[in-house]
């Protein structure tokens, strides 16, 4: 009978030191796993990358060579048994010796790897074991391949040539958002097993049938080494629901299951997220040898492209369990530059974040990593759909025999990773590598399906993206749809609104667009588009290096400016800013308000605009939006809509309630008509608002829609009616009403200053369901007063602000010093006799709550 196999981590007498310095002795890790930063500042040796300038400072780390090294003891390998070393990641290029043995060498950061140590290994009970592993320079070895091929069309945004031919995360070579820091370590797990016989994979396939009433289930272990049975089970909530044994061999083992009326897994907000273990058991007689697990969603998850009614082109959406959803969410990077630092919890923390803000995806960007099952789990546990990039991004990759090898073996063992998770309904190529290659016009004939062809071109990555990766999904994940890159469009060119998903960056990048024409920038499926904004000022102290006394601590300064790696990054800024509001660039804490007020006007736009644009059966002209980005690998000012510290700008609200389940929209256009062709006199002009609400439940709404208007110079109230009953219909945007903009003297100019707020209110209750205050714009233009009656009161338990004021008031922003009080809403518009009620968590007495908002200084 085999012995159960036994797995020993090794985390610990893990000792570094730099191997290309003579005098160099070894010291303690911080942790383990772990990379060379974290071990560097632990002892002191290198400055905090993130504080001020000093990743500059360090650059020396990433083209030096470093060994990592650790002793351990072995138990005994029974007779027939083998020992095997598992290396769940080395980053990058890792030399590995045991016992003065090379086992390993390694150049794919994103690759495990498994070694057969039996016959190197010391496993007499007072031997020690020594594991050595050297890490040369990716950053130099990068450019050695550059050189080797030079045949090749180098070419990349970000970054430079050499991350190309380097399987590692991207971003380590530096973004936009992020800093040059090229780790390297062992920054994944390694265990020594011990067995005869284990269960290599565990696998389920299942279906759910159109009617949702059923499920089948096929369960597959992949089993190494004899074993007599393999039994399997399914259970929920702690209950078996489903068992079979069956006789084990090498190689697969399966067992098919069907449940009727099965626990559905949804998407938040549309139902619960329940997950059924699925169990193997690798048996020897009775005894348990090995056994694994894996926590499975059954649903139908699909992507619908198909005509639309009175567009060109074809739809882009998802449905999960028969519901159309408009896939209103985020793309997101790596949350650290040193991954090993990120906690289970803190994972936890950022999707509980997205979730929050009533966003249902996350598009898991190509220039980082295969995320943690620990980011994935949280994604499974709160319903969070995933959109997952393969790692290649904005560049054209190099695919020598040996590179496209190792790259097949990287999709193949991170797709069998990551492929129970149910979360994950897309698998996408690459980021923006399409668009790469139209912008350098390197080859690419749509027409040509010959992929041996494709390997003669300057674009030869065509094979990765449209040959090895939809290979591997076919046969590992037949059912989760393959999307050869983001942006993409079946062929036609990648900015092609009306196919496939496009990157909209014609607002900041590109014309530089004003925000405020999102609608005609509108896509399928937008899956990036972003404006920038400062983070929290007590994340800028937090980076200055001496603080709130920092001479630096100025917008302007150049240590601020260097946490911004965007290129242009200070015109831009300041062009939106300058178009949008007046604004001064002191104090520091009014600028970081004003970027931030503008990011919020200028992504919630965008939600609301193509939000309408989601219409029903036959007219989803919109099927989601991603946000440039929910997050930031270190403290920066950038795109992301909640800082490196997890604390939400100001974007994040005006986004959750763009998202929430029913919202109301406006929009004020300027209408022409001139009595002939020829004058410039006689022109009628009008000032129109079209109001539209979204309804994103699963049930019509009948309700009422009333309009309210203000001088906002004066404070006085101009209209007041109900212009509209309705029934709202089910997962939809539904225009509701054309008006001129309700002013006392038309044509008088008072539509200039004219603040028209519309709420929706159920009809048989009349309770508030949706809300909206439309300004004219741009906002620098108005005449705005300063409140002499400003209110931000904490109700009596603590659980309540409460803000009103006598005039119109744009943008106003709860403050708080104290960082455990958290509001769950910010940056709200306040008109006259209306009191707006935020929940806030963590106040108590004494907590002193401030505003601030447009104008006030």
């Amino acid at each position: 009978m085999a012995p159960p196999r036994i797995v020993t981590p090794l985390n610990e007498n893990w000792t570094f030191k730099q191997a290309d310095k003579e005098d160099s002795k070894f010291l303690s890790v911080a942790q383990f796993p772990t990379n060379v930063h974290l071990d560097l500042l632990h002892n002191g040796l290198i400055p905090d990358p993130f504080i001020g300038k000093n990743e500059l400072d360090v650059q020396w780390v990433g083209e030096a060579k470093w060994i990592y090294k650790t002793t351990f003891r072995s138990q005994q390998v029974p007779e027939g048994a083998k020992a095997i070393l598992a290396f769940d990641g080395l980053d990058t290029f890792a030399t590995v010796v045991l016992n003065g043995e090379t086992i390993l060498e390694t150049d794919n950061m994103f690759l495990p790897e498994r070694v057969d140590v039996t016959s190197v290994l010391k496993t007499s009970g007072d031997e020690e074991n020594e594991l050595v592993i050297t890490f040369d320079s990716a950053y130099l070895r990068g450019w050695k391949l550059v050189e080797k091929y030079p045949d090749h069309k180098w070419g990349c945004w970000n970054g430079d040539s050499s991350r190309l031919a380097v399987r590692k995360a991207q971003y380590h070579w530096g973004w936009d958002w992020g800093p040059n820091l090229n780790t390297c370590g062992p920054w994944r797990p390694i265990n020594l097993e011990i067995y005869e016989a284990r269960l290599a994979d565990l696998s389920c396939q299942s279906e759910v049938d159109n009617s949702l009433s059923s499920a089948d289930i096929t369960v597959t272990a992949e089993v190494e080494g004899k074993a007599d049975k393999v039994r399997f089970e399914i259970s929920l909530n702690g209950e078996q629901v489903a068992t079979e044994t069956v006789d084990s061999s090498p190689g697969k083992v399966s067992a098919s299951f069907h449940l009727d009326k099965p626990s559905l897994w949804y998407p938040v907000r549309y139902g619960k997220q329940p997950l059924y273990q699925v169990k193997a058991s690798l048996l020897g007689g009775d005894d348990v040898i090995d056994e694994d697990t894996k926590k499975v969603g059954l649903r139908r998850a699909e992507l619908v492209q198909r005509p639309l009614k009175e567009q060109p082109g074809t739809s882009f959406f998802f449905q999960v369990n028969n519901i159309p959803l408009y896939c209103g969410g985020s793309d997101w990077i790596p949350a650290d530059n040193f991954v090993p630092r990120i906690s289970r919890q803190k994972y936890f923390d950022w999707v509980k974040l997205v979730a929050d803000g009533n966003q249902f995806m996350i598009r898991v960007w190509g220039g980082g990593i295969y995320e943690e099952q620990d980011f994935y789990d949280a994604c499974d546990e709160y319903g969070i759909l995933v959109w997952q990039d393969f790692m290649f991004g904005c560049g054209n990759y190099p695919a020598w025999p040996e590179l496209l090898e190792s790259i097949k073996r990287e999709a193949y063992e991170n797709v069998k990773m990551l492929r129970h998770h149910p979360s994950i309904v897309i698998w996408a190529g690459n980021n923006e590598d399409y668009q790469y290659q139209e912008s350098v016009n390197l080859t690419y004939n749509y027409e040509d399906k010959n992929p041996d062809n494709w390997l003669k071109t300057d674009f030869p990555a065509r094979y990765i993206y449209e040959k090895i990766l939809p290979d591997i999904c076919s046969e590992l994940i037949p059912s989760t749809f393959y999307h050869p890159g983001s942006p993409w469009g079946a062929g036609v060119d990648t900015h092609d609104p009306t196919v496939g998903d496009i990157h909209q960056w014609n607002v900041w990048h590109g014309t530089q667009e004003k925000y405020q024409n999102f609608d005609k920038l509108v896509g399928r499926f937008v899956s990036e588009f972003g404006m920038e904004a400062f983070p929290s000022v007590k994340t800028i102290d937090a980076y200055l290096p001496l603080g709130k006394d920092d001479p630096d601590r100025y917008p302007q300064s150049s240590t601020v400016d260097f946490h911004n790696k965007a290129d242009g990054h200070e015109r831009r800024i300041a062009l939106y800013l300058v178009e949008n509001m007046r604004y001064a660039p002191d104090p520091l804490e009014q600028f970081v308000y004003s970027t931030q007020l503008m990011q919020a006007e200028c992504l919630a736009s965008a939600y609301r605009l193509w939000k309408r644009q989601w219409k029903g059966p036959g007219r989803e002209y919109c099927g989601g939006a991603l946000v440039w980005q929910i997050n930031d690998c270190w403290p920066v000012t950038s795109w992301a809509i909640a800082d490196y510290y997890l604390r939400p700008k100001h974007a994040y609200f005006t986004v959750k309630r763009e998202m929430a389940p029913v919202s109301i929209g406006i929009t004020r256009k300027e209408h022409h008509h001139p009595k002939d062709k020829y004058t410039r006199v006689n022109i009628d002009t009008k000032t129109q608002i079209e109001v539209w609400g979204s309804n994103l439940t699963l049930e019509d709404l009948t309700v009422d829609c009333v309009l309210r208007a203000w001088d906002v110079e004066t404070g006085e109230q101009t209209f007041s009616e109900t212009v509209a009953s309705l029934v709202l219909p089910e997962n939809r945007s539904t225009d509701i009403v054309a008006m001129e903009v309700p002013v006392i003297k038309p044509k008088s100019g008072e539509e200039a200053r004219t603040v028209v707020a519309a709420y929706l209110q159920v009809q048989d209750s009349g309770k508030q369901i949706a809300r909206y205050v439309n300004w004219p714009e741009p906002l620098k233009y108005l005449h705005l007063q300063k409140p002499k009656e400003l209110k931000a009161v904490l109700t009596a338990d603590f659980k309540v602000v409460e803000i009103s004021a006598e005039v119109p008031v744009k943008g106003v922003a709860l403050e708080c010093e104290d960082d455990d009080v958290k509001f769950d809403d910010n940056l709200v518009d306040i008109v006259p006799s209306e009191v707006v009620r935020i929940g806030v968590r963590g106040a108590k007495e004494g907590t002193k709550i401030e505003t601030r908002y447009l104008g006030m200084l």
